[in-house]
Parts: C-alpha cells; sequence; structure tokens
C-alpha cells in the first residue's frame, strides 16, 4: 500500500516532546475509559516513554490534532536492532481517515528503522485491546494478523486473608536495595523470560532506562534464593497505577521450578500490597505461555480483566 505524507483535510501532525506528557496522558485515559470502562494510564508512565534514552521523537513519534484537539498518538521503538520492531498507536473512535494515516506514517518508519539495522523486512508488532477503538477490519485491510494474545488479570486483595506467606523449606526473599541485588534480577529477568514471545534481550543499562530506575521502588523488587540452587527467581512489582497494585514480571529459573516457588511468590505479592493497603493486584499473562502461569495465576483466584492482542506486519525493506 503507497504511503501518503499529506494528512486528511483539517488535519495536523506533528512529533511529540516530553512537555505533551500530559496531553497524551489525558488522551490514553479517554481511550482507557472507552476500552475496559476505567484511566488506568498514568502520566509516570507516558512520561518514561517519552524521555527514554532510546526515543528518537523528533522521528519516530507523532500527534494528530483535529482544530486543536488531540485525537491520536503514535510512537515507534526499535529494541531489537533487527528486524523487529514495536509501535504503539491511540486514535479516538471515529477517525479512520486519521487514524489511516498515522500507519501509513509509522509503517514506512518502521520499515526504514528495520533496513537501517541491516534486516532484509520489517516485523512490526502492535498491542491492541480486543475491543479496541481502532477499526479491526480496516487494519487487516493493511495486512495486519493477530498472533499472539495476552490476558490481564486481576485479583481482590484483602488483609484478613492475603497475609504474608512463610516461605517453603530453604527459600528465602529479599528486595533488591543494592546495585549487586539489581543485576541479579536483572539477570535473572533476562534467563527466565528469554524464551518467551516476543522477548528481546536488553542490557542492564537499557532495562534501567527500560523501568525507569530513577523513580523505580526497589523495595517492591524480591530475589528468592534456593538452598543448593543459589538466586533462582525475581518477582517484579510497582505501585503506579491509581487503580490497582501490578506485578509486572515472576520469573522462575527452570531447574527450579516444581518447587512452589511462582505460588509463594505471587501470595507473596498479594500479602505485601494488602498489607499497604491496596484492594485490588493485577498481571499481564501470555495466554500460550508454555510454562503454565496463566493456570497458575487463575488458581490463586486471579480472574479476567480484560485481554489484549498482539498484532503484526510484515513489510519487505
Amino acid at each position: 500500500m503507497a504511503s501518503s505524507l499529506t494528512p486528511p483535510p483539517g488535519l495536523t501532525v506533528r512529533p511529540a516532546t516530553l512537555d505533551d506528557a500530559a496531553a497524551v496522558c489525558a488522551l490514553l485515559n479517554e481511550i482507557d475509559l472507552l476500552e475496559i470502562g476505567r484511566a488506568d494510564t498514568d502520566l509516570s508512565e507516558v512520561q518514561a516513554d517519552l524521555k527514554h534514552p532510546e526515543a528518537d521523537l523528533e522521528h519516530d513519534s507523532w500527534l494528530m490534532y483535529d482544530a486543536g484537539r488531540l485525537i491520536a498518538y503514535g510512537l515507534l521503538w526499535d529494541e531489537s536492532g533487527g528486524e523487529r520492531i514495536d509501535m504503539d498507536h491511540y486514535v479516538l473512535p471515529g477517525r479512520l481517515p486519521g487514524a489511516l494515516h498515522l500507519y501509513d506514517l509509522m509503517e514506512a518508519r518502521a520499515v526504514q528503522r528495520a533496513a537501517a539495522n541491516g534486516a532484509a523486512r520489517a516485523v512490526i508488532h502492535l498491542h491492541l485491546n480486543t475491543a479496541p477503538t481502532m477499526d479491526l477490519d480496516a487494519l487487516r485491510r493493511r495486512g495486519w494478523r493477530t498472533v499472539r494474545r495476552y490476558n490481564v488479570l486481576t485479583r481482590a486483595l484483602s488483609t484478613a486473608t492475603d497475609r504474608p506467606p512463610a516461605p517453603p523449606p530453604g527459600v528465602t526473599l529479599r528486595p533488591c536495595r543494592t546495585e549487586t541485588d539489581r543485576r541479579c534480577a536483572h539477570a535473572l529477568l533476562q534467563e527466565t523470560f528469554a524464551g518467551h514471545f516476543d522477548f528481546q534481550p536488553r542490557t542492564y543499562a537499557q532495562w534501567l532506562d527500560d523501568i525507569d530506575a530513577d523513580r523505580a521502588d526497589w523495595s517492591l523488587i524480591w530475589i528468592a534464593r534456593v538452598a543448593g540452587l543459589g538466586d533462582a527467581a525475581v518477582l517484579r512489582t510497582h505501585d503506579a497505577r491509581a487503580s490497582m497494585a501490578w506485578i509486572a514480571h515472576l520469573g522462575v529459573l527452570e531447574r527450579a521450578r516444581g518447587q512452589g516457588l511462582g505460588s509463594h511468590l505471587l501470595r507473596h505479592a498479594f500479602g505485601h500490597y494488602a498489607k499497604l493497603g491496596r484492594r485490588l493486584i493485577g498481571l499481564g499473562v501470555d495466554t500460550d505461555n508454555s510454562s503454565g502461569a496463566l493456570a497458575l495465576y487463575e488458581r490463586h483466584g486471579m480472574v479476567l480483566d480484560f485481554a489484549v492482542d498482539t498484532w503484526e506486519l510484515v513489510r519487505p525493506t
């Protein structure tokens, strides 16, 4: 499909800047309300995206306006250094011509980025709610297809039932308060998630940027040590969302599985956040995860909140 560089009549497009974070956050929360029934985007998340050292806002971000009203936002990034390019695309409903123009711009830029990496093709990934504001038939006509589904699960918390659990024999937990522990958490995350769909290896420095380390609460990231095995599991959580506490990653080394570590870390998070006064906790899980993570979470009372599909477009460079 040929790309058009001219916006539809009445629409304007420009790159984003860090000063646009509040306006972008407001747009994303407006879309959240339509898609999941609540405003769930925190300003710090948007700021972290826009100030990421790898973000080339001048060339890889887009704000679309209609008579001064922000109606769409796009961001593109390249973690693979190869053919895989990721993008976020948000648009208000009923704005299909503008949405498609933004796809024109973003797809063309993704192909440029992959070509600059020396790749023969661009494999572009995009995450969308299963009932999004975007017209999915229009997306399919562009050649996009779904390749994965992620469930967002939630669970109510209560101090009466969610007390910090006693660890299994030989297991100790510690928060990542030292530089050594932070490097250990990074190494565990890289190893435990290496076989997962969409995993992209990240150096320690890149990971610190990804999690906005300057604002991270390291007391909410724990390492599990197992007697005879050493450091064998990691739990990364954060408390930045207004609606709920969030489990970002829970990883157990393959050699340590089958000992109840995943269940212990999950119940530890439940107990910790219940004690902090949180009444809800959530996480995202790949429904095709071969480690049995979805079944683990469901056994511990987590239920479906909403689902997100990974869409893929492949273009030659």
